[in-house]
């Protein structure tokens, strides 16, 4: 007789969130166990809803166990973690103007957090543990596409903590002998991404204000561009890793090397709405960077069999969920 294998074991810190709430489903769908910590500051138990929106009865929670608490709490830490083979640690406070506003906070939470579940994660075992970087880390180096070995020049706070956050999981590697693994995120979009505060990310500000009939913001010329890169394909790569326990001595840019302005990204709203819409060009935000791109060959040799969703169709699957919930 062959013998079923326990199904892997998971912990997502910041799993309410934009990203965690879809990591989460990737994961029950792979047949994954999943455990979510969350302190709901910025995440949100409705991500971990099926069948929300306008018109649905009594949507219900997705099969996941939620220990509500911060990632800067052992006890909480040890309770979400406690059984696990993998730690998928997303908590994090984003946004680069907010970082700039309060980098203290982005500090404690991204920083000093990052530290205490690396800490969690080597108190119970050594567990292979995944993070979330950012491709702000490459701030104002100009070579285009970036490769990992490039020098990083952080323009903000966010990027100089999310540094940290990669420098911290590589050295617990390399010191402990842990199995890790370094993602740097390159502008994800997609839906259950919020929009209608100050510091959501640009494409879900600029979905929900071309669906209330109000301005979109756009800082800058718009001219400059990014490597979006749609959270279907993203969650798609972290729940590979942690079915083959995938680890790296160095980070790993996840993306696939396209640029879009956002003009471009403009036009392609419009060309799915089937009409115009207004824009305000303000001025250049402190700490934002004026392109971004990445090299994909790490990437690649990792996760051979990873297709990237299209821009038109990740924007057209975010506008189709940003509709239901206005």
């Amino acid at each position: 007789m062959t013998s079923t294998p326990a199904p892997r074991r998971v912990t997502v810190t910041g799993g309410a969130g934009f990203i965690g709430g879809n990591l989460c489903r990737a994961l029950l769908a792979a047949g994954c166990e999943v455990t979510v910590l969350d302190d709901l500051s910025t995440g949100d138990r409705r991500n971990l809803l099926d069948g929300t929106g306008p018109g649905t009865a009594e949507p219900r929670p997705i099969d996941v166990r939620v220990v509500e608490g911060t990632i800067l709490d052992d006890a909480a830490l040890d309770d979400a973690i406690a059984g696990a083979d993998t730690v998928v640690h997303l908590a994090a406070l984003g946004s680069v103007p907010r970082s700039v506003a309060d980098p203290l906070a982005s500090h404690h939470a991204n920083a000093t957090g990052t530290l205490m579940v690396l800490e969690a994660a080597r108190r119970h075992g050594g567990l292979h543990t995944i993070v979330a970087s950012s491709s702000s880390v490459y701030g104002s180096n100009p070579i285009l596409p970036k490769h990992e070995e490039l020098a990083t020049r952080p323009l903000s706070p966010y990027a100089g903590s999310k540094l940290v956050t990669e420098g911290y999981t590589l050295a617990w590697g390399t010191s402990y002998g842990m199995p890790t693994l370094a993602f740097r995120f390159f502008n994800v979009f997609g839906p259950l991404q919020p929009a209608g505060h100050a510091y959501a990310a640009v494409l879900p500000s600029f979905v929900h204000a071309a669906l209330t009939g109000t301005p979109l913001t756009v800082h800058g010329d718009g001219t400059q561009s990014r490597d979006f890169t749609y959270v279907g394909t993203v969650v798609a790569a972290i729940t590979d890793a942690v079915l083959r326990r995938v680890s790296s001595p160095g980070p790993v840019n996840l993306a696939f090397g396209t640029r879009v302005t956002l003009l471009d990204a403009i036009a392609e709203l419009e060309a799915i709405l089937g009409h115009t819409v207004e824009r305000v060009h303000t001025p250049n935000r402190a700490g934002d960077v004026p392109h971004s791109q990445a090299d994909t060959t790490r990437l690649g040799e990792l996760f051979p069999g990873i297709t990237p969703t299209p821009f038109a169709e990740g924007l057209r699957a975010t506008v189709d969920w940003m509709r239901t919930t206005l």
